[in-house]
């Protein structure tokens, strides 16, 4: 049999793995800033791009595009070729792979901090970014496909069948949640509204969890723990179960997301049911990865490698253990907007994700470098601090969680809420907000323990880009079953029809769910009295959308006695119909504002956006003091309401053509209703004063347009004519 020489790309995997490290360390800064944020929520104040609302997107992206991304692509271009036994089909793709998605981050870093966002959770990124995206992720799809079909291997190892659904599934999320119409060079607007967007941005938002955080991170572990540990998997058939059963049940869960919303009720129904399922394939893999370690256990005890493995396979087994348990609609009544859910997802984020990648990159430094580990003893340190970290920084998450849904939920023997003022939960949690200060503060120390120990030993060895491999070449591979061969067995051999099988189970569920709330009119019904948003209104909602307000508020009110007796009647799906996109938001740092507006007076929401603590002792929100400098971009709104018109919204002609008056005299209502107040006239005059030729009339101010819109929500409809409907 002919044996063939070729070389491993290992430059490739050195271009990612640096990037990991330095990713890692930008996206955990970002995170401890915000966590700090929630102790000092002024101490950025008046810098507009370091508000706590523009930098959350800018964290939650680093790291799970930036570091999480890049140690993806890291682990399966070494591991791909290796089980391939191939050269990368293309260094050109590979390439472009990588400067291309580094080129994106930037871009992200840099237009998330301006402003510059859709506001769907994990897909903030603008319309041309989304199309970057596609474009980078079909070069990494069509390289290992490609790559693939070159192989010297017969079979497809487990772990190759995980990158494929990963690849296939990432393509498919991506280009639906993203469809959106352009607005400018910067600025778009989504094609689904209100329920039906909510239903998209969570299919996307929960499956990229699964598909981006979770089946690549899978492979990584088929491939690595036993690499790490010199043991086979520990079951080749509970792998084959664990892969198809969670590929296929994954995607159905979404809707857990949106449980006592809006939503149709079967939708519910349908993500309850799968996230309940998802339990066994989860614990499938987590099983066979750590029964994989059976004869190893001397070998983890001294091998941080192994180490931070095991503690990454065991937050993964808790994190899919909490996940379907918090689907379950009793539990997730208590649960959904408190910071249990940041606790949940942190605990996969910072161990399943963060763990995992350490011991990779543990592991494949020395290799890279054809040398010995600077430092056992430093990883030693750097999985306690890390773990410790881990603990400090979820615990009391989990406290502030239960603290935030008993006192939300508290009634007094009259009827009333105990706490009534929604400040005093806020209040009560701040020491637990300290204390995941202190450990995100742990684990960025460990990263930056890691940092130390890889320069180190990249110093001390030398780079080895091209390594020289050999392997027999491919024997002509039977299209048909040989005989007593297994379906599976051979399907492994047939990665066209793996590849197709996989995106056949992924589309399955999304097409059941998605198609009819979509196509299906019915499933939302219409509120004669809803009307689409004023020029004005419009606009002060994409400043609202720019300024990350959806972050910490909610637009969502769910049908319990404790928050229509808190925040008033409770959401009905057909209030969302003209929102491109909707902004129920998924945590309350801040109260439920969908019934907010009529509910204070201009000035107050005025004096709140100027100082929060003039109008809410103890709140921690910070002040947004551009708003009331900067003067309202007019120059688009036409172009605006001309695409909601495109999207189904009922703008008429005159009413484009007039948006410009009628902004005016919205602007100037709202003038006159600050300037009626006394103090605020005072400072109005001075402002004036001070302006000189710059002076911006406060009509044509971003504050007042925020206020048009805020004074919007929740009055289209009234209580007495819903319930005269029923009557």
């Amino acid at each position: 049999m002919e044996v063939q020489q070729f070389y491993y790309d290992n430059k490739i995997v050195k271009n990612f793995l640096y990037a990991t490290i330095f990713w890692g360390v930008v996206g955990m800064t970002v995170g401890l800033m915000l966590a700090f944020l929630f102790i000092f929520p002024n101490y950025m104040e008046d810098i507009s791009w370091l508000s706590f609302g523009r930098l959350r997107p800018l964290h939650t992206n680093a790291v799970i595009f930036a570091f999480v991304g890049n140690a993806i692509f890291a682990g399966v271009y070494y591991s791909l070729q290796r089980l391939l036994k191939a050269r990368m089909a293309s260094d050109l793709l590979s390439k472009i792979n990588f400067w291309g998605w580094q080129l994106i981050i930037v871009g992200a870093a840099i237009s998330l901090p301006l402003g510059y966002t859709t506001s769907k959770e994990y897909a903030e990124l603008e319309w041309p970014f989304d199309i970057a995206i596609a474009i980078v992720w079909v070069a990494f799809g069509a390289n290992m496909i490609w790559t693939i079909l070159q192989r010297r291997q017969r079979h497809l190892y487990v772990a190759i069948w995980f990158y494929i659904a990963t690849f296939v599934t990432v393509a498919v999320l991506h280009i639906f949640n993203s469809l959106e119409l352009p607005v400018s060079a910067m600025k778009s607007y989504s094609v689904y509204a209100g329920v039906q967007d909510a239903l998209v941005q969570w299919w996307y938002g929960h499956n990229a969890v699964a598909f981006f955080l979770t089946t690549p991170f899978l492979g990584l572990m088929y491939y690595f723990v036993p690499k790490a540990a010199n043991r086979p998997v520990y079951s080749y058939r509970l792998s084959i179960i664990h892969f198809w059963s969670l590929i296929f049940i994954y995607i159905w869960a979404g809707p857990h997301h949106l449980l006592y919303t809006a939503l149709p009720e079967w939708a519910q129904n349908l993500g309850v049911a799968f996230s309940i399922m998802l339990l066994l394939p989860s614990w499938g893999g987590m099983i066979n990865g750590l029964l994989t370690l059976r004869g190893a256990w001397d070998k983890v005890r001294t091998d941080p490698v192994l180490k931070f493995m095991v503690v990454a396979i065991t937050g993964y087994g808790m994190a899919t253990f909490e996940g379907p348990m918090l689907s379950l609609k009793n539990v997730n009544a208590i649960a959904h907007y408190t910071d249990w859910i940041i606790a949940h997802v942190h605990v996969g984020a910072l161990a399943w994700n963060g763990f995992l990648a350490f011991g990779m990159i543990y592991y494949l430094v020395p290799k890279l470098f054809n040398t010995k580990l600077h430092s056992l003893g430093l990883a030693n340190l750097h999985f306690w601090v890390g773990t410790l970290g881990i603990i400090m920084y979820a615990l009391p998450l989990y406290v502030a969680g239960f603290t935030q849904a008993s006192m939300w939920k508290q009634f007094n023997p009259d009827g009333t809420l105990v706490y009534g003022n929604f400040l005093e939960t806020v209040t009560e949690i701040m020491p637990m907000y300290w204390m995941r200060a202190i450990g995100g503060t742990l684990y960025i120390g460990g990263m930056l323990i890691l940092v130390y120990n890889v320069i180190i030993t990249v110093r001390n060895g030398s780079v080895v880009s091209d390594e020289l491999a050999e392997a027999p070449a491919l024997p002509h591979v039977s299209k048909k079953r040989t005989s007593g061969e297994g379906w599976h067995t051979w399907l492994e051999r047939k990665p066209i029809q793996l590849t197709i099988g996989a995106t056949i189970a992924i589309l399955i569920g999304g097409i059941v769910q998605i198609v009819p709330t979509i196509m299906v009119k019915s499933n939302i019904p219409t509120i004669a009295s809803v009307e689409p948003y004023t020029p004005l209104e419009l606009e002060g909602r994409d400043i609202y959308i720019r300024e990350g307000c959806v972050g910490c508020h909610s637009q969502m009110i769910r049908p319990f006695r404790s928050e229509v007796e808190r925040y008033g009647e409770y959401s009905k799906a057909g209030e969302y119909v003209y929102d491109h996109p909707f902004l129920w938001g998924s945590k309350r740092t801040g109260p439920d504002l969908h019934r907010i507006g009529g509910k204070y007076s201009d000035n107050w929401h005025f004096n709140h956006m100027y100082d929060p603590e003039s109008t809410s002792s103890g709140s921690i929100m910070p002040s947004y003091r551009w708003l009331i400098r900067d003067e309202l971009d007019k120059s688009l709104t036409e172009k605006k309401m001309e695409v909601m018109v495109t999207l189904g919204v009922p703008y008429t002609e005159e009413e484009i053509a007039n948006a410009q008056q009628a902004m005016l005299e919205q602007g100037t209502q709202i003038e006159e209703n600050l300037y009626a107040d006394p103090d605020f006239a005072k400072s109005y005059e001075a402002d004036k004063a001070a302006g000189g030729e710059d002076f911006v009339e406060m009509r044509n101010r971003e504050i007042v347009a925020l206020i048009a819109y805020l004074q919007r929500l929740g009055t289209d409809i009234k209580v007495k004519d819903l319930e005269t409907a029923k009557n």
